[in-house]
């Protein structure tokens, strides 16, 4: 939930946006380790939503970036 805070509120308020792509990298970096933790524990089904998110969150870290 606060990541998508940090995803959305700096952009609205226009209040500091370079930490729009911060925040969207600070979330590929979580989901890579969340993901790379279901694999080693076996666990199939979070990977998928996992790859998701970090899919999700590049694309906001480049396309805020740019």
């Amino acid at each position: 939930m606060l990541a998508a805070v940090g995803l959305v509120l700096p952009a609205a308020l226009d209040i500091v946006p370079v930490l729009v792509p911060l925040a969207a990298v600070g979330l590929v970096l979580l989901m890579a380790g969340a993901a790379i933790v279901h694999l080693r524990r076996g666990e199939s089904k979070p990977i998928i939503v996992n790859l998701l998110f970090l899919a999700l969150a590049a694309t906001v870290a480049i396309g805020r970036s740019a």
